[in-house]
């Protein structure tokens, strides 16, 4: 047995470094770089995080570094499915007896994915991190691969790179519309970028649905949250309640961006004869942000009571989901912009919140950057309305007074008309041009 998979580890290793670096988009994935640990690519089902393996390796490549320093490795293969934890040192010998040179004398990479398949695989990482000199990055499932048990199986020895789907540019990127000079857009580039970026808030970022009919989208796009609920809930967690949990998704994919009061929706299953427990409602609310189905947003307070005792903003990961499980299956753009908004402010490392105020108005985000910094963010579709206009900045100047060293930032989805007051401390841009152009250290 033991010949047998020796050889078969030792071919496919020889296959990995013979294919060719598949074609793929470029991504902006943040990769945090602290030595002596690895790296966990992490996220949603279907967003590319073995894209982003190869998408490593390609720039390792280019950086000079050859192709016999690199180990792409997959462990989803059915011939390895008796592979055990005591049986990954092979990889380690058949790797090195065809590169002998790279032993210690040089640092190889290894790129491995849907490793958590093997049983007992964090030990041997942490084994290889602490005895070769090995530089690793590994994805898997998101079932296998949540944020709390990654530090603690692997005892505080890797960081994570997290990937979403498609950002706005890089849905540009991918058909080829990326603009090289975002502030620099004569009029009928911006008219089709503004196209692009309302086809965008429909149709979402997950790779696979960009070039498909919508047809074929929303049956992918169903059948990846099936598949979440399935493996990364149910039967992870050996879920008893799957009508419970099935009409919560519907919830929340349909009402993205809303507040969200887990009290509410007990009382509402309550009254459709579905018995479940309030406790097992929060349970399923964190199963579904531990597999990257969604992220909650909660109110903006230092007092943990409070923020706990109020309701919840909810964000599917994609807006390509919205329209799907909308009622009327209309796109709810309004929705979709502050989902984008969203998820983008969590691409850039912000930690959210929102923001009521204590006259009784709302501020979409309250935006804590690493380096400290503040920003109060609020999202609308258009300032054409006048009325419209007055709420959005009164609930901006409001907040200002609980957060007054937060930038003030309003985003409006159309170009807003010439010549509007709008007060000097308030910063006025476009959704399309936020979203090209990201600060630089916030």
């Amino acid at each position: 047995m033991d010949g047998n998979l020796r050889a078969l580890i030792r071919q496919k290793i020889l296959d990995a470094e013979a294919a060719p670096v598949p074609e793929f988009t470029r991504r902006d994935i943040y990769v945090p770089r602290v030595p002596g640990k690895a790296v966990a690519v992490i996220g949603v089902r279907r967003a590319g995080k073995t894209t982003f393996l190869w998408q490593i390796l390609k720039e390792r490549l280019d950086q000079g570094t050859p192709r016999a320093g690199t180990l792409f490795f997959s462990f989803d293969d059915e011939r390895l499915a008796d592979l055990r934890a005591q049986d990954l040192h092979l990889l380690l010998e058949e790797y090195y007896s065809l590169h002998p040179e790279w032993r210690d004398q040089k640092r190889a990479l290894f790129l491995l994915d849907e490793i958590q398949m093997v049983p007992g695989w964090e030990r041997f990482l942490r084994r290889i991190l602490d005895t070769e000199n090995i530089e690793v990055f590994f994805a898997g499932s998101s079932a296998r691969m949540l944020s709390r048990e990654i530090a603690t199986s692997m005892r505080g020895r890797a960081v994570e790179a997290r990937v979403y789907p498609f950002s706005f540019r890089e849905f540009l990127r991918h058909r080829g519309k990326e603009p090289t000079a975002p502030l620099r857009l004569p009029k009928a580039r911006r008219s089709e970028l503004q196209h692009l970026l309302l086809t965008y808030l429909d149709i979402g970022g997950f790779p696979e649905v960009q070039q498909v009919s919508a047809r074929d989208r929303w049956d992918l796009l169903r059948g990846y949250v099936d598949i979440v609920l399935l493996r990364d809930v149910i039967e992870r967690y050996q879920v008893t309640r799957p009508v419970a949990l099935r009409a919560l998704v519907r919830h929340l994919l349909a009402n993205p961006a809303g507040l969200f009061s887990i009290h509410r929706f007990y009382r509402d299953l309550k009254s459709r004869g579905i018995a479940v427990s309030k406790d097992t409602l929060y349970a399923f609310l964190s199963y579904l942000e531990d597999a990257f189905l969604i992220h909650s947003v909660f109110l903006a307070t230092a007092s943990e009571r409070q923020r706990m005792a109020n309701p919840r903003k909810v964000y599917p990961v994609d807006p390509g989901w919205i329209p799907i499980f909308q009622p009327t299956g209309s796109p709810a753009l309004s929705k979709a912009l502050e989902t984008v908004v969203a998820i983008e402010l969590l691409r850039r490392g912000g930690q959210l919140s929102y923001v009521r105020t204590p006259e009784g108005f709302e501020v979409d985000f309250h935006v804590l950057w690493p380096q400290g910094k503040e920003e109060l963010i609020q999202v609308t579709l258009s300032l054409d309305d006048e009325e419209t206009r007055h709420r959005e900045i009164r609930a901006l100047v409001s907040a200002s007074r609980i957060f007054p060293r937060a930038r003030r930032l309003l985003l409006p989805l159309y170009p807003p008309p010439l010549g509007i007051s709008i007060p000097p401390e308030i910063h006025l841009t476009t959704a399309l041009d936020w979203l090209l152009t990201p600060p630089e250290n916030p």
